[in-house]
Formats: structure tokens, sequence, C-alpha cells
């Protein structure tokens, strides 16, 4: 376990996890900075490109405000927060222009989806490259404060927003680290090129994520909502891509077959360095009602967590996550920022850091 320097080493002594949390404090109720933590939280409050249901920008405000009511004890490691998990501050700048630009894509959309002929308009070109700019200027910044926590040796996690929020930290991973595998929670492949002409689209992070090589083993579970073509990069690229899809995990259950042994199965087929990437829609819809484009048929709070467990017995290590596609419902949040909580006393367990 790291050393902590005296404030925290105070706040710790001084803070009482049994007690009311605090909604002044740092997410989770808990007293730490961003200096002090072990763990940052990097918000993203971003869904420029979202195709269907607008609101995941909400996402990283909404945990937050419903973090100060968990409670700290975890039955896998039982004192998580003494490593001390810190939230950045959300930037105005990054909303103020989500704001901004989410009123063109959906005009863009939905000129997109009217558009029989599908015949270029200039008016609309202009719409997509600068949403196109500007979502590479974001993917840029995340990747750059991401780097800035990674060289400081925090575990770095990223809360979107949608699903093109933490490409910038798989970037940033990819610097420090000469090899490892994405294990990707989603009811989509998200292989899309381009799509909707959006080179950062939520519906694009996995097809973006392929061209760094460091990422040697794709392992995506849950998946039940995708277009042949994305099929088709899958069944074209063995050697890096292994599905577990939802219609497969299901006959398994239902033949007989148990959780356990399915686990066993997909943290096989991983590296010894693991990156998560969690989009919520991956659960079924009940858990996550207020998610951008929430599917039937995906996987329990429980299987994902117990999932992530597996992980962390078996020695390998999760180096950072993602959790994106939050809604803006109370629900959403509420099961959220304990998906967040729980996997981050996951990781800091695989990283020895407990």
């Amino acid at each position: 376990m790291n050393e902590y320097t005296d404030s925290k080493s105070e706040k710790i002594k001084k803070f009482d996890p049994n007690g009311v949390g605090n909604t002044n404090a740092n997410i989770f109720g808990l007293p730490f900075t961003v200096d002090e933590a072990d763990v940052v939280i990097i918000p993203v409050p971003w869904d420029v490109t979202v195709s269907n249901t607008e609101g995941t920008s909400g996402g990283p405000d909404n945990i937050f405000r419903q973090s100060a009511q968990i409670d700290l004890y975890d039955e896998f490691v039982p004192e998580p927060w003494k490593a001390g998990i810190a939230m950045q501050k959300n930037s105005e700048r990054m909303i103020r222009r989500n704001e901004s630009l989410r009123p063109m894509a959906e005009k863009y959309i939905q000129w997109l989806e009217h558009n029989e002929s599908k015949d270029d308009h200039p008016g609309f070109n202009e719409i997509r490259e600068e949403i196109n700019r500007a979502c590479e200027e974001l993917c840029e910044q995340i990747k750059s404060r991401s780097l800035c926590c990674l060289e400081q040796n925090k575990l770095t996690v990223i809360i979107g927003g949608d699903h093109s929020t933490p490409l910038g930290l798989m970037m940033a991973l990819a610097e420090k680290n000469k090899d490892f595998g994405l294990l990707q929670i989603d009811a989509h492949a998200d292989l899309r090129p381009a799509y909707q002409g959006f080179t950062h689209s939520h519906a694009s992070v996995i097809y973006n994520a392929m061209k760094l090589p460091q990422i040697s083993r794709f392992v995506q579970v849950g998946l039940r909502d995708f277009c042949s073509q994305e099929l088709q990069i899958i069944e074209q690229n063995p050697e890096r891509m292994k599905p577990f899809f939802a219609r497969d995990i299901n006959r398994r259950l239902f033949e007989g077959d148990n959780w356990k042994n399915i686990c066993k199965d997909i943290v096989s087929e991983l590296p010894d360095k693991v990156y998560i990437s969690f989009d919520i829609d991956g659960l079924e819809p009940a858990y996550c009602p207020g998610t951008g484009t929430p599917v039937p048929g995906g996987l329990s709070y429980s299987q994902a967590l117990y999932l992530f467990e597996q992980i962390a017995l078996s020695g390998k290590t999760i180096i950072g996550f993602d959790l994106v596609e939050t809604g803006n419902r109370q629900l959403d949040g509420i099961i959220a920022c304990r998906i967040l909580y729980k996997t981050i006393a996951i990781m800091l367990k695989s990283n020895d850091r407990v």
C-alpha cells in the first residue's frame, strides 16, 4: 500500500465512514483532494453525437449528487475509501460547448434521417466538420488530463457522458503500457466507422480504439444490438476480438450452465493488464432507465460486478476503466455511483493498493 502524506493520514483518522455523507465534500462524501487521492475520476459531461436520447452529459453530475448516500463498507474490499478517491471538477467550458453543439448535431442527424437522396448540403457539411473538430479537441484534452494523472501514479477513471468520452484515457494508457486488453460491457459493438459522419461518435469508440496497437485484445460482453458491418469487423479480426453475445450467454444459462463458468471463459480471453469500458446500457434497462440507447436482454448489476471480481481474483491488473452513458434520472445515479465505487474497490485490489 502507498504511504500516505501526513495530511491524508490525518483525514483518514478523523473521517467517520459510518457517519452522514457530507454533500459539500468530494465524491462519496470523502474528504480527499485530487492531489491526495490514489484514484482520480475525470468527469466528461459530453453527449454531442448521441443518436437516440440525449441527457447523458448530465451523468457525471448525477453520479456525484447521489454518491454521498452510499455506504462505504464493501464486502470484497472492506475499506477502499482509505486509498483516497477524488473527482475533478466538471469543466464549465466543456458543459457550455456541449450545450452549444448538441442542438447543431441534432439538426444534422434529423436532416440525415429525412434526406432520402443523401445529397451533400454545404450548411450541414459545415456542422459535421465543426463537431468533428470539437470532438477531436475533446479527445486530446482528456488524453492530456489522463496522462497528467498517470504520471503521478494515480489510477484514472472516466465517467461520461456518451461512450466517445473515454478514448482519450485509452490513448494515454496506450502511451504508458505496451500491451493490454479491453473488456467492453455494452449492448452495442460501437464499431461503426464515423457513424452519421461523426468521427468520434459514441457508436465508433471501439472502432477508434482498434487503431491503438497496444490494445491487443478486445473482449466484448453483452452485445445484442449491432449491424452486419460491425459483425464483419469482429469476424475479420479473430486475433484481437472475442465477442460474448448476450444471446449466447443467455442460451448457456438457460441450458444449465452458470455465470461462474461463463466468467471464467471471459477472463481467460484477457491479457494480464485489463482496461474496462463499461457502457451502462450493457445492463438490463431496469438498472439504467435513463440511458441513451437502452436495449432489453442485458446483464444484471450483480453479474457485472462478479465478473470484475473474478478478474481481480485471477491475478490480472485492472489499469483503468470508464463508466459511461449514465442517464439523468435519480435511479440512474443511484445505481451508477455504486457500480463506480465497487469497481474502484476491485481495481484497487487488483493493483495491490488496499
